[in-house]
């Protein structure tokens, strides 16, 4: 925990070190979340539509973070986790000319995930 996913369109350039350090950083200081527990994995997509038509055709991005917490956290905290979500993504992300659609949600892990470490 926390279990943070980076889906986004293939297209999309940012620094991924600095932005998974700083949402670290963030997830640590606003859910109280230990450091070493923080790992973020990005999931490019090769494709992803928008509307009726191909993302690439129509100069349109998208990227989406889920953070997976346990449970416990308040309304408040995970409101002010996915802003600063939003924040970071607005300054990790390079201006290219497209539509960048961006988003981002705090899930509770559910009573049965488990974890083991080697």
């Amino acid at each position: 925990m926390p279990q943070i996913t980076v889906d986004h369109s293939h297209t999309i350039s940012f620094d991924q070190d600095g932005f998974s350090r700083a949402l670290h950083e963030a997830v640590v200081e606003i859910a109280a979340a230990k450091p070493e527990s923080c790992k973020t994995q990005f999931r490019p997509s090769e494709y992803t539509a928008f509307g009726y038509e191909g993302l690439d055709e129509l100069g349109h991005t998208v990227v989406h973070v889920t953070l997976g917490l346990l449970a416990g956290r308040t309304e408040e905290t995970k409101a002010k986790l996915t802003e600063k979500v939003l924040q970071l993504l607005r300054e990790y992300i390079d201006e290219d000319g497209s539509v960048l659609h961006a988003s981002a949600e705090v899930r509770e892990l559910d009573a049965s995930y488990r974890k083991f470490e080697r």
